[in-house]
This record gives structure tokens, C-alpha cells and sequence, in this order.
């Protein structure tokens, strides 16, 4: 047992027509600011705001689109300055602009390598990075699945990103680590990264899970709707491995859920 004596809930919001759970839900800048601050209310220690879809076939918008999607619900939330702000972009332009206006964590799904200029606005704003594994962009990412041993590749990977983000001037204390989980995966492999978390927690950072309510869940079931009661099972067995951060969608039910966990750091089971 390996409890995080410091859990914290990401929630989600999503400024999108076209995300996979929760597209245009929220795509109105008042309707994102009042959903992130619901989802703070609700337990959300950090919220991730996101303007571009990274589903499986998603295309790319441009930047000057993602920012006018982004900003807004961005300096509204720091403006209130209850949690940190954390933006999901690929892009070193958003993710400059998200910086400007109070944004403290970069969630970067291509681990830095989509933009050869992301780390060096990350190290000059101290920013903190989120370094993701994935093996191509959301339109092609899922015909790259053929790992010889899934673990071990996106272990390496990290190992890789890690080194080039100490290089280019990022703080070890500013960089967290996430495995990936449906991004370029199959379900056996997500299912084979989420038994082998020690590999992962091994790097020596902390560890974001984010598999909310995706494929390797949805595979298992008819209706959406029944996605969440293994979401919370599989984030808590996460945690229960030595996950620090956990991405989600209903951040009301893991709260409420991760409750019981805490008492894992004192009794003995």
C-alpha cells in the first residue's frame, strides 16, 4: 500500500464541440467558468482547462482559436485564486498565453514534442509541466499501437522527456509524469501500464492518472452512463498504487470516493 499522503483531484473542463464525453457542454466561456467553479466547489484541487479535443481522430484547431477558447475561462479562475489553473495544450503559444494571465501548470500531451518551443517557455516561467506519453497526434495516434512491451516504451519515453526538460532549464519539483492512458493504447495495454504503476512511480516524480470514463472503461459496457462507477474503482486502485493526481470529469463522486482511502495511510489493512 503506497496511499499519497497528498491526493489531489484535477477536474476537467473542456471548451470543445467535440470532446469525447463532455463536448460542447461547456462551450460558452460564462458556462466553463461556472462548471470549474462548481467542480472547486464540489473538491477540485486543481482545474484543467482545455480548447482543443484530444480524443482519438480529433483534428488540430489553430492556436489563435484554442486561446479565444482558453483565456477567458482561464482569468476568471486565477481571478478568484481558489485553485491552481492548469492548461491542456500542445502548443507553446496557448500555453504562453495561458502563463501571462496566471495559469501555473502546462498539461502536455505530447510530452514536449510537438513544439520544439514549449520547454523553454515552461523553464521561463517556472512553470510546472505535465509530461504525457503519446505515440502521435489525436488524428493517427491509434494506428501506432504495436509495442513490443507497452510499459517499458513509455517508461522510456518519459526517461527521455524527463532528461531534455532538465536540460532546457525545468526544475525536477516542477515536472509530473502521466503514462498516457488511452492515448495510442490498446485496452490490453491500458490495462497492463494501470498493473504497473511501480514502474512509473520508479521515475521518482508524481504520478497524473487520467483515464476518466475512456475506452478501456467504455469497452466494458453498453451505455455511458455506466462508465463512472469503474472510473472511480480504477482511480482508487491508482491511488491506492502511489498515483498522486487523478484527472476526472465528476470530481463530487471521487471525492466522496477517495475519502475512505485517506484512511489507508494510517490503518493497517
Amino acid at each position: 500500500m503506497k496511499v499519497s499522503a497528498d491526493i489531489k483531484i484535477m477536474g476537467i473542463v473542456n471548451i470543445t464541440p467535440d470532446s469525447f464525453f463532455d463536448g460542447n457542454h461547456y462551450y460558452d466561456s460564462q458556462l466553463a467558468i461556472d462548471h470549474a467553479l462548481r467542480l472547486i466547489d464540489e473538491g477540485a484541487d486543481i482545474i484543467d482547462v482545455g480548447g482543443e479535443s484530444t480524443r482519438p481522430g480529433a483534428a488540430s484547431v489553430s492556436a489563435k482559436e484554442e486561446i479565444g477558447r482558453v483565456i477567458p475561462v482561464i482569468k476568471e479562475v486565477v481571478r478568484l485564486g481558489k485553485v491552481p489553473v492548469s492548461v491542456d495544450t500542445t502548443k507553446a503559444e496557448v500555453a504562453k498565453a495561458a502563463l501571462d494571465v496566471g495559469a501555473a501548470i502546462i498539461n502536455d500531451i505530447s510530452g514536449m514534442t510537438f513544439d520544439t518551443n514549449m520547454a523553454d517557455i515552461v523553464a521561463s516561467y517556472n512553470a510546472t509541466i505535465v509530461l504525457m506519453h503519446t505515440p502521435g497526434r489525436p488524428d493517427v495516434m491509434m494506428q501506432r499501437t504495436d509495442y513490443t512491451d507497452v510499459v517499458e516504451e513509455v517508461v522510456r519515453f518519459l526517461e527521455e522527456q524527463i532528461t531534455y526538460a532538465i536540460d532546457k532549464g525545468i526544475s525536477r519539483n516542477k515536472i509530473i509524469v502521466d503514462p498516457g492512458i488511452g492515448f495510442g493504447k490498446s485496452v490490453h495495454d491500458n490495462y497492463q501500464i494501470l498493473s504497473s504503476l511501480d514502474s512509473f512511480l520508479s521515475l521518482g516524480y508524481p504520478l497524473l492518472i487520467g483515464l476518466s470514463r475512456k475506452s478501456l472503461i467504455g469497452a466494458l459496457y453498453e451505455t455511458a452512463e455506466d462508465r463512472l462507477p469503474a472510473t472511480i474503482a480504477l482511480n482508487s486502485i491508482a491511488l491506492y498504487c502511489g498515483a498522486t493526481i487523478i484527472r476526472v470529469h465528476d470530481v463530487k463522486e471521487h471525492k466522496l470516493a477517495f475519502e475512505s482511502l485517506k484512511m489507508l495511510k494510517t490503518e493497517k489493512v
